[in-house]
């Protein structure tokens, strides 16, 4: 049974150890290993290894080379499970080898996909213009379950996700293009589900972009009839009674106790 006749530090990594066997009248450099497998096994010179043994202990450090790029890949950002399995497969560990380092993180507290949806979406909400539906099918993508990702979405307000939609869609409206207002508005709309923002948001969004549309119209209108109106009294009357026959002209005319008061200040009444 072949022992171990010298164990050395690697040159580009001192962490790792190179364990030379001697095997008749031949030593040779049979496999290395990291130092915490090398403390584990206590491995030492003279220590006998079977071919079992050999074996064993190369697949051991197999796996712990693959557990420390992971740990590297982690290192970057939080990952979800499926990301880390995936990126392991793709470096060619055998399956169960990448569960059991999937397992290991777990229990070092270094994968949690509920902690890891809750930054995705605290991230998405502080860098991007995504709705809600949208951050959802992402992290189904990344293969976080749907009962971590709900918890995680509910840190996405109505309000944070009214004022983004509110500001993609007056963006949409106030386009320079000569399309209708609601040719835009139904644009808007159409953008707004497109970066997964919820009906409810949309319809609220749509309402408001009308109202202030109506404001802004009517409040064109006043100005107009209210510059008439001034035109044609302040020849006949000033100071008072002017702003009464303007007012009453106003009134005539259908607008808004507030919106007579706004144009009143406006000119100084």
């Amino acid at each position: 049974m072949p022992a171990i006749s010298k164990i050395t530090v690697q040159q580009k990594n001192k962490s790792r150890f190179n364990i030379f066997l001697k095997r008749g009248d031949q030593e040779q450099f049979e496999f290395g290993v990291s130092e915490d497998i090398l403390v584990q096994y206590n491995l030492h010179k003279g220590m006998e290894l079977s071919e079992d043994d050999i074996k064993q202990l190369k697949n051991k450090d197999e796996l712990h080379k693959s557990y420390t790029r992971a740990i590297h890949y982690l290192s970057y950002r939080m990952r979800s499970e499926k990301e880390v399995f995936d990126y392991l497969i793709e470096k060619e560990v055998e399956e169960e080898d990448a569960k059991d380092i999937i397992n290991r993180l777990y229990k070092e507290r270094l994968l949690d996909d509920r902690a890891f949806a809750e930054s995705f979406v605290r991230t998405k909400i502080a860098t991007s213009s995504k709705g809600p539906v949208l951050l959802k099918q992402e992290l189904l993508r990344k293969g976080v379950p749907e009962d971590d990702i709900d918890p995680a979405l509910e840190f996405y307000s109505f309000d944070d996700q009214y004022q983004k939609a509110r500001k993609i869609g007056m963006k949409k409206v106030n386009d320079s293009s000569k399309k209708s207002f609601q040719q835009k508005l139904q644009a808007a709309k159409q953008t707004l589900m497109q970066k997964g923002f919820t009906q409810e948001v949309i319809q609220e969004v749509s309402m408001q972009l009308k109202e202030e549309k109506e404001d802004s119209v009517e409040w064109e209108s006043i100005v107009i009839q209210g510059e008439k109106a001034l035109r044609k009294y302040e020849k006949k009357a000033e100071g008072f009674e002017l702003k009464q026959k303007v007012m009453a002209a106003l009134y005539r005319k259908g607008f808004s106790h507030e919106l007579i008061q706004r144009f009143l200040e406006e000119k100084g009444e």
